[in-house]
């Protein structure tokens, strides 16, 4: 993946996408995001201290992204990204240049906040060394090891903890965070049935990832239907990545003292806030005394390196699978954060920026 050559060389051109204008609504096109071209210094003495060159070798695609594109700031996730600012992703990258002696060039890092580039010029307080020798392939550090599987970790094993033979429910079954937390929900002994997109889907999570059963909610166009088949004895916890119609849904069949861990609502993301959909049967709160949490990762970040052993473990036991939608080269991302709404992928979406 990628050119090691640059360490000959004293600058780079490097490609970068950029915020032209707000996506209040819809899907970002290339009115609002763009491409462009910088001349990137790796002169030693142009570097701060305590900085990195980094080239960026895979760059995680993610729906909350699509939310900073709108300029208004609404308590969604991160702060909106800057108009005529690079915009950021959670990134694996190699150092090519190191001003911190806990660096050296080669070094391979996971990077939280990085330009969606080719290069970039990096604090190193905002980087985690990675192991390439652990065994694990370089994508799992963006999907069972990266932000999806530790939303997914901290939604059931953290905020959730559901107890063996409790009934579990999970939309966007098939997508990046989904197909781990119905992963980890089995190995605490859980029936997981989960809710996606096509009948391939259905297939793959149920074959692949251990679900017990799955459904296609664009053929159960009557949700409340639905859920009375898959849940005849009620649901005790639901994982919501979704929001919106599902969400009212399900409150109908929860049963008393049910979680509901919300994770994100991917279906609301396209709208401003006067648009997105409410729930009407907030009631069913009260009468069965349900629990509903929303949470941030940011917030278990003090977590991670509990999550990070427990998963990885998991990973060597053959305990838990991924499945990666790879893209290739820079250029892609605009297309690829399309994607995410339109229940083309499965699985984590990932670029390889230099293939």
């Amino acid at each position: 993946m990628g050119d090691v050559g640059n360490e000959e060389k004293a600058a780079v051109d490097s490609k970068e996408w950029y915020l032209t204008a707000h996506a209040l609504e819809g899907v970002p096109t290339s009115d609002h995001l763009k491409l462009r071209t910088i001349s990137l210094s790796l002169a030693v003495d142009s570097i701060p201290d305590r900085h990195l060159v980094v080239q960026n070798l895979l760059i995680s695609v993610d729906p909350y992204n699509r939310t900073r594109l709108t300029g208004v700031e609404d308590g969604l996730y991160f702060p909106p990204f800057k108009l005529n600012e690079a915009i950021t992703a959670i990134t694996v990258g190699r150092v090519i240049r190191s001003k911190d002696s806990n660096y050296k060039e080669g070094d391979i890092v996971f990077n939280f906040f990085s330009p969606v580039a080719e290069h970039c010029v990096v604090p190193s307080e905002l980087v985690r060394k990675l192991d390439p020798t652990s065994g694990v392939p370089l994508p799992d550090f963006l999907s069972s090891l990266g932000l999806p599987g530790f939303a997914a970790w901290v939604g059931i094993d953290v905020v959730g903890d559901p107890k063996p033979g409790s009934n579990v429910f999970i939309s966007a079954a098939a997508g990046a965070v989904g197909i781990y937390a119905g992963q980890l929900a089995k190995l605490k002994g859980c029936r997981v049935i989960g809710s996606t997109g096509s009948d391939e889907k259905v297939k793959l999570i149920k074959e692949e990832f251990g679900y017990d059963d799955a459904f296609n909610y664009n053929k159960e166009t009557d949700l409340d239907a639905a859920l009375s088949k898959y849940f005849p004895d009620g649901i005790d916890v639901y994982f919501d990545n979704v929001g919106g119609k599902m969400l009212e849904a399900v409150l109908n069949h929860v049963n008393r003292h049910a979680q509901i861990l919300v994770c994100g609502m991917i279906s609301q993301y396209k709208k401003i806030w006067t648009e997105r959909e409410g729930v009407r049967n907030l009631l069913n709160i009260v009468g069965k005394e349900v629990r509903i949490q929303g949470f941030m990762s940011g917030s278990y970040f003090d977590r991670f390196e509990d999550f990070t052993k427990e998963m990885h473990g998991y990973i060597k036991e053959g305990k838990i699978s991924s499945k990666h939608k790879i893209y290739h080269g820079i250029e892609s991302y605009l297309e690829c954060l399309s994607s995410l709404f339109t229940s083309s992928n499965v699985g984590k979406v990932i670029i390889e920026v230099n293939p």
